[in-house]
């Protein structure tokens, strides 16, 4: 299946727990086995199960593309080690003040955006360490574009009341279309409520038919 509806701990807010790329997962580690298993076959990746922070908010502090993985200032060094050996990436620490570094930034291979007025250390650690190119974008007028929006290999989904002139610049930053979307019955902040990669889609159990069709539709991940 393209897209699995579910939750863990009894909250549909499953993109905060999970962090995923095309070539792996990472999930708390008090995560049930069912769970691990629908997860690693929705989105064909391997799925290990870790902390960060000493926290099961995985989708929230870490980011990341095939170049490596950015943990905040307060990752343990056990949990980046666990890290580093299991997904066979480095892994970069962020020495400032913000740690919700899923939140900040929404990124991929070659790109990554981040709100205005943020710090040229991390932008110097995206650009240098992830090998990216990184501009200043906001999305609906909120200055955390990776909490407002979903990218994989194909499309964008993003925050419904993104504007004209910001959807255009994501398009071309990107050079990918970009689809305005809900999730979890009508909540705008996209990677709150789901995770995605290339191959498939996980969302919140509140999530509607119609919602979960346009999802797997504008990101091509239906059969």
């Amino acid at each position: 299946m393209p897209s699995l509806r579910t939750s863990l701990y009894g909250n549909p807010n499953v993109g905060a727990f999970i962090f995923a790329t095309d070539n792996f997962a990472l999930v708390p580690p008090d995560s049930p086995q069912k769970f691990i298993s629908e997860v690693s076959n929705t989105l064909k990746v391997p799925v290990y199960k870790t902390t960060i922070c000493n926290s099961v908010l995985l989708g929230i502090f870490i980011v990341g593309n095939s170049n490596g993985i950015l943990v905040p200032y307060n990752a343990k060094e056990e949990e980046i080690s666990f890290i580093k050996e299991v997904v066979d990436l480095p892994v970069f620490q962020y020495n400032g003040k913000e740690n919700a570094l899923g939140n900040m930034i929404l990124l991929n291979d070659k790109k990554a955006i981040v709100g205005p007025k943020t710090s040229e250390e991390l932008k110097s650690i995206l650009s240098n360490e992830l090998k990216v190119e990184v501009f200043e974008l906001s999305i609906a007028g909120i200055s955390l574009p990776g909490v407002c929006a979903v990218i994989n290999s194909k499309a964008i989904l993003c925050h419904p009341h993104i504007m004209e002139e910001e959807k255009s610049k994501l398009e071309k930053i990107f050079n990918k279309s970009v689809y305005p979307s809900t999730v979890n019955r009508g909540f705008p902040y996209l990677r709150i409520g789901m995770v995605a990669n290339s191959y498939g889609v996980v969302v919140g159990d509140m999530t509607t038919g119609p919602e979960i069709a346009h999802i797997e539709a504008s990101l091509g991940v239906t059969e």
